[in-house]
């Protein structure tokens, strides 16, 4: 086991959502993904083009549910249904006492690849593919798709590769920096890369494109870049 920074421990090429993350996941998210506050606020404002009254939103991978009930609050004042998803007990108990209040969120405890999606108008998945194993994702895409109202937004931020080795080089070191910058030792930065071998699965921006095309979305637009960061917005 190796320390990888706000009291985690992780085994090598075995990191897991489960047992005490939940504890500190906010704390070390924020910390660990470059403004990932500023792309939740991204998010909740971008939903205000898509979820009117009687409109379904689902967050695949809700982790705590800080993303979900931002959601809520925003769009309070409508009759709009949000259901989180994920597959670890601690973070579905963490983000049901945090929707407590709210009689218009459910949090399923489930494998996304399990979902039975009911039609919606917006679909996050936010930092959550590159966690799917690369056979199940041009799969989980396509449902995403077909069960998307025409018109209806689907919100995907991913950590994403480079699309050469020169520039991969370059965002590795970038990165490298940033969390450096945010305090974490040298070590906890080797220990959470290689906790993440074969778990956490980033494709280049063209990969998730090619995703998006094969599944039937045309409409792609990138709404977030920050160096091996990005969200894109795909409207059906």
């Amino acid at each position: 086991m190796a320390k990888v920074g706000d009291s985690i421990m992780a085994e090598n090429a075995n990191w897991t959502f489960g047992g005490h993350v939940a504890d500190t996941f906010d704390d070390h998210v924020s910390k660990s993904v470059p403004h990932y506050d500023v792309g939740h606020d991204l998010v909740v404002k971008i939903s205000d083009y898509f979820l009117t009254s009687g409109s379904l939103c689902y967050d695949l991978g809700c982790s705590t549910g800080t993303l979900l009930r931002a959601l809520a609050e925003r769009n309070r004042g409508k009759d709009v249904q949000f259901i989180g998803v994920d597959a670890e007990e601690g973070m579905v108990e963490h983000a049901r006492r945090k929707l407590q209040g709210f009689n218009n969120a459910t949090i399923i405890k489930s494998d996304v690849m399990d979902v039975e999606f009911k039609t919606a108008e917006m679909i996050v998945a936010y930092y959550m593919f590159q966690f799917v194993r690369p056979k199940h994702r041009q799969s989980l895409f396509n449902q995403i798709y077909e069960k998307l109202s025409w018109g209806g937004g689907f919100l995907l931020f991913e950590k994403v590769r480079a699309c050469d080795a020169r520039f991969q080089d370059m965002m590795t070191g970038l990165y490298t920096d940033y969390k450096l910058d945010q305090e974490y030792s040298p070590d906890e930065i080797v220990g959470k890369s290689r906790s993440l071998k074969g778990v956490m699965e980033p494709f280049s921006t063209q990969g998730n494109l090619d995703l998006l095309r094969r599944a039937g979305f045309v409409d792609i637009m990138t709404v977030f870049k920050y160096v091996c960061f990005e969200g894109f917005l795909a409207i059906k």
